[in-house]
């Protein structure tokens, strides 16, 4: 399922998240202009290498620190144009009312744990990897569990490539983020059954899980107390429970 747009209007402009799609992208065409060899070390040296974390010795950090840069790093860089086209379109959809609702300040902070979020649940799970793990997928996740949390009723204008024809169909966000969920997690235990695919790489699975739920558990930490009464407001009326 392609998501096309949601029907959740923003009351104001989403500076952070723009800004935060530029950046991805400046960091992607800059990752373009490389030559192979370069480009590999590249994303090595900015990329999260869980084995580098040294998360049962953290002291050794001390000495060298740059492991610590590449928590943030690796949340601004892609391995393709689909990787970088998915993470941005998604990004487009659901960050604005995110950050409508919480503040551009706030919704920075948000976007930035929950990518370390995502970042140590998937060294935590895979600690000895070598492979550098990049994209914005698992703070992109953290924006998705948040928008789960406060916009579940919202509609979701969605693609279905069905027999090579296009079919749009209207879904609320409860359910297509719930089924992107569903996914996530249970692609994450089959990948858990076969450790060489873990370590060798491909879709960090768990990181899209720790982000997702990072953003259900912690959203509404963000939003200021001008919008609270609205969120209540807007849950009283669509999930009483």
């Amino acid at each position: 399922m392609i998501p096309i747009r949601d029907t959740i209007r923003s009351y104001s402009f989403p500076l952070v998240n723009y800004t935060i799609i530029g950046l991805n992208t400046v960091v992607f065409l800059f990752e373009l202009s490389m030559p192979t060899k370069t480009l590999n070390q590249f994303l090595y040296t900015f990329g999260l290498v869980p084995a580098r974390l040294h998360l049962t010795q953290p002291w050794l950090l001390i000495a060298s620190p740059l492991p610590l840069i590449t928590l943030f790093t690796n949340m601004f860089m892609h391995g393709g144009w689909l990787h970088y086209l998915s993470n941005m379109w998604v990004l487009f959809i659901f960050g604005d009312n995110v950050e409508d609702r919480m503040g551009s300040g706030r919704y920075l902070l948000f976007y930035l744990l929950g990518g370390l979020a995502a970042d140590f649940t998937q060294a935590i799970i895979d600690p000895t990897s070598k492979v550098p793990a990049i994209g914005a997928s698992g703070a992109i996740a953290a924006v998705l569990g948040a928008y789960f949390l406060l916009f579940p009723n919202a509609r979701v204008i969605t693609l279905i490539p069905l027999f090579f024809i296009p079919w749009f169909i209207e879904v609320s966000a409860f359910v297509f983020l719930g089924l992107w969920f569903v996914i996530q997690f249970f692609s994450g235990i089959t990948a858990l059954a076969s450790p060489a695919e873990v370590s060798m790489g491909g879709v960090a699975w768990f990181a899209h899980i720790g982000g997702f739920i990072f953003g259900l558990i912690m959203a509404k930490l963000f939003i200021p107390r001008r919008h609270q009464a609205f969120t209540r407001n807007y849950h009283d009326e669509y999930f009483p429970w």
